[in-house]
């Protein structure tokens, strides 16, 4: 994988960088189907973030307990994290309320959806470049993990009234999904039923709503989140470090396959339910009229986008692919 040194950057303007980049995350997270992993994939921060969240190990505490306080911060590269969650949770929201209008306004959604599209094809293009010798056990990789993508996001989710181990269990799978580009965490909270139950109760408390399942919930949810990203960082980060090509065909793949949920043309199957209950249905235009016309032209506009950002990124060394506290054992190339 190509890397760029950022350390040319004052720090001011790494860390404002990394706000940015953060805050397209959140942005992203927004969108149902749509992961901030693959924006994180796409602004070359994938291996750093990955990184840096399995460094929250034995090593971390020891540092903590011993009071070795900015030992401790740089271990985890806290500064990058900080900069990153602030962007993440301001994109989240301010963008929240257009992206509801853009992805609720009958003629606002396809041409929202189409954006994404393109924007993510042009993504998985992009990825699909940083595998620099694809053979045959990678390719199937590719269109394994495609399809597998392509069936998740053409699955439907029914509430359910979870147990805490069972929204423990959610927390985690949900937080794996969330780091993994092309699969939205949201969603996957949708397919196990408990989307309802945890984000009611997470928008319980800051109204007051002080239950005792209400706090219970939120905490043994938060702890599963905790617990599964810490484990699947350190899976990702091996992975990444002794198997880059395979397991950049199986992160390409599920960028490939996430396509099937941001599909511009769809017909709702449910007018009478609330947006975040609401079942959609992809169909191909018999014809380019001009509302098609309009949506094929914003996808590929934003494809062209992803690619002018990359190589403005290229040319000002604002890609950044590389954990910078760490050196690994030298990728596979199988």
């Amino acid at each position: 994988m190509n890397v760029t040194d950022q350390s040319r950057l004052p720090r001011w303007q790494s860390a404002l960088l990394n706000v940015a980049r953060g805050f397209l995350m959140g942005g992203a997270d927004i969108i149902p189907g749509v992961s901030g992993g693959t924006i994180a994939l796409i602004l070359g921060i994938y291996e750093r973030l990955v990184g840096a969240i399995s460094r929250v190990d034995l090593k971390w505490i020891g540092l903590l307990k011993q009071r070795r306080w900015r030992d401790a911060a740089v271990h985890i590269d806290l500064a990058f994290l900080a900069a990153l969650a602030a962007g993440i949770a301001a994109g989240i929201v301010l963008l929240a309320g257009l992206m509801h209008f853009l992805l609720t306004d009958p003629v606002a959604r396809p041409r929202t959806l189409s954006a994404f599209f393109g924007l993510i094809f042009a993504s998985g293009l992009l990825v699909a470049r940083l595998v620099r010798h694809w053979t045959p056990r990678q390719i199937t990789l590719l269109v394994a993990a495609a399809a597998g993508a392509w069936w998740l996001t053409g699955l439907t989710g029914h509430a359910i009234e979870p147990s805490l181990p069972y929204v423990f269990l959610c927390g985690m799978i949900a937080i794996c999904a969330m780091i993994l580009p092309g699969i939205s965490g949201a969603f996957i909270l949708v397919l196990l039923g408990a989307y309802v139950h945890v984000t009611g109760a997470i928008k319980g408390i800051p109204r007051g709503q002080l239950s005792g399942d209400n706090v219970a919930t939120v905490a043994v949810f938060l702890a599963g989140c905790l617990i599964g990203l810490i484990a699947f960082s350190k899976l990702l980060k091996y992975l990444l470090a002794r198997h880059e090509p395979p397991t950049m065909a199986v992160l390409c793949g599920f960028i490939f396959g996430s396509l099937r949920k941001v599909w511009p043309f769809q017909h709702d199957l449910t007018p009478a339910l609330e947006f975040k209950d609401k079942l959609y249905e992809n169909y191909l235009p018999e014809q380019i009229d001009a509302s098609v016309a309009v949506c094929l032209a914003i996808g590929i506009v934003a494809a062209i986008a992803v690619f002018a950002l990359e190589w403005l990124a290229h040319k000002y060394d604002l890609l950044e692919s590389e954990d910078p506290f760490e050196s690994e054992t030298p990728n596979s190339e199988a």
